[in-house]
């Protein structure tokens, strides 16, 4: 089992549009609309491959309560807290025609200083009631979060033993890494944010991760899109290349990933070895890229594109 915290949770529209040009009057071809926010589709992926998850974090107004609806119809656990502000409505319209996806978030409800005690109080509560693989903070911080909240998270859950997984960008990545979470996964764009500068080149990524490392986190996941990943522990290392799909969407394929790769690295024990781990990820990631819609890859598709997933040894 696993618990996901999304604080700024989301409803996910997901619009295929061919040919899409602004200032026109689209029609879409294919549409969905499901409770989203990364650590929403964490749970979803992670459920999709026999996991067991709980998803908290905030949900407000109608959309909340569409969202609690969805989650229910779902079988993911809600565990989220109830705000006074609506959350939020985020917007992906893909063209298959030309291979574009444009996105238009908003930036989510005012969270009070009350509202994060309750969330606090929350994960205090699950992780005393449930014995968790891990737990995972996962997405933005919502307007009135303070960007070292996650690092606070962090630092609480520590004491616990359960491992922390961070997946985050901008400045709650910065200061969230100083925390030292169990594992991470920026992107190239992810990464630069903490550098304060852009990357060179792919030795220049290895580098900052191998940095990461040495800080004290025990797994870094560095993800490319379709060119793959690199996994990085203090010792040793991989890179993973996805095999070739007929593109839909990359809307979660990063969630997909990170709750494929934490499902078969807590199979069994001792833990799953990591080159196996970093082999289900890229096929998640993959078949999640070859869908309409956040996070609903198939657990068939998952495991054999993931046996055509190359991996190299660093």
């Amino acid at each position: 089992m696993i618990l996901t915290v999304t604080p700024n949770a989301n409803l996910d529209k997901t619009y295929c549009v061919e040919d899409f040009a602004l200032d026109r009057v689209h029609r879409p071809t294919q549409a969905s609309t499901v409770a989203g926010g990364k650590g929403i589709n964490v749970a979803r992926v992670y459920q999709t491959l026999g996991g067991v998850a709980i998803a908290t974090g905030f949900l407000g107004g109608a959309n909340g309560r569409i969202m609690a609806k969805a989650l229910q119809a779902e079988h993911i656990t809600n565990e989220c807290v109830a705000v006074r502000g609506e959350s939020r409505v985020c917007i992906a319209i893909v063209d298959p025609i030309h291979g574009t996806q444009t996105e238009v978030n908003e930036r989510g409800p005012e969270i009070s200083r009350r509202n994060l005690r309750a969330l606090e109080r929350k994960i205090e509560t699950l992780l005393s009631q449930h014995t968790f693989k891990c737990v995972i903070l996962d997405g933005s911080l919502p307007p009135g979060v303070p960007a070292s909240y996650y690092a606070e998270l962090i630092e609480r859950i520590k004491p616990t033993g359960v491992p922390v997984v961070l997946d985050t960008s901008g400045e709650a990545l910065r200061i969230g890494v100083q925390a030292r979470p169990w594992l991470v996964k920026p992107n190239r764009v992810e990464l630069e944010a903490i550098l304060g500068r852009p990357l060179r080149d792919d030795a220049d990524m290895l580098h900052t991760g191998r940095e990461l490392c040495n800080s004290g986190i025990q797994l870094v996941i560095m993800t490319r899109g379709s060119e793959g990943a690199y996994l990085l522990t203090p010792s040793e290392g991989w890179e993973a290349v996805p095999p070739k799909i007929e593109f839909a969407s990359a809307v979660a394929s990063g969630d997909s990933f990170l709750a494929a790769f934490l499902w078969q690295y807590f199979q069994g024990t001792p833990h799953s070895d990591l080159e196996q781990s970093l082999r289900l990820a890229t096929g998640a990631g993959a078949a999640n890229a070859a869908v309409i819609g956040a996070g609903f890859c198939t657990r068939e598709a998952l495991f054999a594109l993931a046996e055509r997933a190359v991996l190299r040894k660093l």
